[in-house]
């Protein structure tokens, strides 16, 4: 009965050492395909006189951090941001959703991020050019 019980608490413990190497695996390459797409992001207002009156739907998935947003624009200016969803890893994180202010302020994607939410800011822009590209095409 003793060796019994020790085999299975031996099996039970390489089990959640396996487990325990597969998602701490899956975290390592889920925190390095998002600091690679953070790095690409290149934001770039697009044309607003080309942006009809409208309410549009953006989103941006960079893995650990994604944004969901609903842009309105009236005679060609964003006159309303509403960010519908924002994950992040961070509470520090939900700073970057003042920079709806700023752009709405200076009809522009290419503000100054918030200090400490930069990844989360560079998101909810991505993702509000998404919003803009998207009532172009």
């Amino acid at each position: 009965m003793q060796k019994k019980t020790k085999k299975a608490i031996a099996v039970t413990i390489s089990i959640a050492m396996v487990v325990g190497l597969f998602i701490g695996g899956r975290y390592l390459l889920d925190v390095m395909s998002y600091r690679r797409i953070v790095s690409e992001i290149e934001i770039m207002t697009p044309d607003l006189q080309q942006v009809p009156d409208g309410v549009f739907n953006g989103s941006f998935d960079a893995i650990l951090v994604s944004a969901d947003v609903e842009v309105v624009v009236e005679d060609h200016q964003i006159v309303a941001i509403t960010i519908n969803e924002h994950h992040h890893g961070r509470e520090h994180a939900l700073a970057a959703e003042v920079i709806i202010n700023e752009v709405i302020s200076r009809q522009t994607l290419e503000v100054d991020t918030v200090s400490e939410a930069t990844n989360s800011s560079y998101v909810i822009l991505s993702a509000i050019e998404d919003a803009l590209e998207q009532a172009i095409e």
